[in-house]
């Protein structure tokens, strides 16, 4: 199992929720999200606006090529409980992700505490360390 959030992307008036997979492979130097076009249809950032500058990122996988809107969006987790702050967040545009994905820098803004990748245990840091939060389905 791996650890899947609820998240509320909000760039200017338009919103989304998405589950997203908290990738902590995924290092970035700035919260970042990884997006699929279909997020990024809902939120009015596809096709590509001047906004956005065409990179290619090393992945695992190899060299991805991706449009990178720097800033763009405000990122927060909600739960039936609880919501994280809000967190400026930059947006990647993937044409080959199927699900959103969280950096590192994002999960560590966003105040996530993994407690068991393998089960799929979280919870945010102000929490006991017995509040655990199962992941969300994909």
């Amino acid at each position: 199992m791996a650890v899947r959030l609820r998240l509320r992307i909000r760039v200017g008036e338009r919103v989304t929720e998405e589950v997203a997979l908290l990738n902590s492979g995924f290092e970035a130097p700035t919260p970042q999200l990884l997006i699929p076009i279909s997020t990024a249809k809902a939120l009015g950032l596809w096709p590509p606006t001047g906004e956005s500058k065409e990179l290619i990122v090393d992945t695992a996988g190899g060299p991805l090529r991706v449009w990178f809107y720097p800033r763009a969006a405000f990122v927060k987790v909600i739960t039936s409980d609880a919501e994280s702050r809000e967190v400026l967040t930059d947006l990647l545009v993937s044409p080959l992700a199927d699900e959103p994905l969280i950096s590192d820098m994002l999960a560590e803004e966003l105040e996530i505490v993994v407690e068991s990748f393998g089960r799929g245990l979280w919870r945010f840091r102000s929490e006991a360390p017995g509040k655990l939060r199962p992941s969300e389905r994909r």
